[in-house]
């Protein structure tokens, strides 16, 4: 789940995971056991924004139908909205209480999954390409915005089937456009773009050609879709790591300049062992969980 403020001055992530995909403690366990290694990962970004994601064990796990819950953090879904309660602490350089309630209200949701490798090991599902989003995280943390949010599901890791991969989803009038374009390992390419419509629906539509975007402050490629001219920048930037970048993009689609949250994931980097202990440092594992 990604959001950003109507400001555009504030942002936020939160991301849900059995088998902690970029934990070192999951990799170093060979990813045997998936929820023994979970997470609710909390970012924000702005003045002040602060990131969060521990490691947690088994213990820690509780799931229903309705409700995901990682140690004193869960995500609940009430029928109508995505509800986060985050009760988190952050990691260096502002080691501090994150707590509050961030809620997602989908415009609708949709009934698109679509398979990342021709053998279907990574899926992508868009639950709500096009949300509302309420932030209360107090210390200032608090607004409201545009946001989506969505899942991946996969049986291999990532940097097994892939090198490289971008993707980004951008408001337009009537919805939201998400771009999904990889590098597999391979060699062959994944070249994706989906228009949603306010109510949910797919609308046909022409895939821009790719363009650069400047390289991150780590030096991770970065390109993004834009009509054939226009030339795609960082407005904000948010998560800047060695393998990985996160920032708020603005482009023209269709003739409309929008601007909306970009990813940029290098697994050749991540694929590297002098990784793992630098992670290690920002992700700390807690095995233990007592409810």
């Amino acid at each position: 789940m990604d959001g950003v403020s109507d400001d555009g001055t504030q942002a936020v992530s939160v991301i849900a995971f059995i088998g902690s995909v970029f934990s070192p403690w999951y990799r170093w366990s060979g990813r045997r056991n998936p929820e023994n290694h979970v997470c609710i990962n909390v970012a924000t970004y702005g003045k002040g924004g602060r990131f969060s994601m521990t490691d947690r064990g088994a213990s820690a796990l509780r799931q229903s139908p309705d409700n995901f819950t990682v140690g004193p953090s869960s995500l609940t879904w009430d029928g109508e909205r995505l509800i986060i309660d985050i009760d988190e602490i952050s990691s260096l350089p502002l080691v501090s209480r994150m707590q509050g309630q961030i809620v997602v209200t989908p415009s609708a949701l949709t009934d698109v999954e679509l398979p990342l490798t021709p053998r279907g090991t990574h899926v992508w599902r868009p639950f709500a390409p096009t949300s509302k989003i309420e932030v209360d995280l107090g210390n200032g943390w608090r607004w409201s915005g545009h946001g989506y949010f969505d899942a991946n599901f996969g049986t291999r890791a990532l940097e097994q089937d892939f090198d490289y991969w971008t993707w980004g989803r951008y408001p337009v009038p009537g919805g939201s456009v998400c771009f999904y374009d990889a590098v597999r390992r391979d060699g062959s390419e994944l070249a994706v773009g989906v228009k949603f419509t306010d109510s949910g629906e797919t609308a046909t539509f022409e895939l821009p050609p790719k363009a650069r975007v400047a390289r991150s402050l780590w030096g991770v490629r970065r390109e993004t879709r834009a009509d054939r001219g226009f030339q795609p920048r960082q407005v904000k930037p948010m998560l800047d790591a060695p393998f990985y970048a996160r920032s708020l993009v603005e482009t023209r689609i269709d003739g409309h300049v929008t601007q909306g949250v970009h990813e940029a994931l290098d697994l050749n980097r991540f694929r590297g062992p002098w990784l793992m202990p630098m992670l290690a440092v920002r992700v700390p594992r807690r095995a233990r969980w007592r409810f």
